[in-house]
């Protein structure tokens, strides 16, 4: 198992992760410091666990809010797939029909050649 030193609002923290996956370890923990400056910079030192809470809870709404599109994209992604299973089949039953009448008029056509043919 591999480990990465991250650092949260100055403090350094070593942490585990799979191999291959310390930069990306790197970077979530770069982007949670943000949530955390930007919460100090706003309300100042009010402490590093309700720093650490409050900048835990503004990346879970951020999460909530990206999972609520996820689903509304989903529903969407549903609803075009069936719009386009329903296009796809009616333009199987146009394709028919349209074969049944080129047939028709085929068998048409042949009979009218061979009675000009007999006169």
């Amino acid at each position: 198992m591999a480990q990465v030193t991250v650092n949260i609002d100055g403090k350094a923290y070593r942490m585990a992760c799979e191999e291959g996956q310390e930069e990306h370890l790197t970077e979530l923990a770069a982007k949670f410091d943000r949530y955390v400056n930007h919460l100090k910079g706003e309300f100042g030192e009010i402490g590093d666990l309700r720093l650490t809470v409050m900048a835990g809870i503004l990346v879970m709404d951020e999460l909530s809010e990206v999972q609520r599109k996820l689903r509304g994209l989903e529903s969407e992604v549903g609803s075009l797939k069936k719009t386009r299973d329903t296009a796809l089949a009616q333009v199987e039953e146009t394709e028919a029909a349209l074969a049944k009448s080129v047939l028709q008029v085929t068998e048409q056509v042949e009979r009218i050649a061979t009675k000009l043919e007999k006169t």
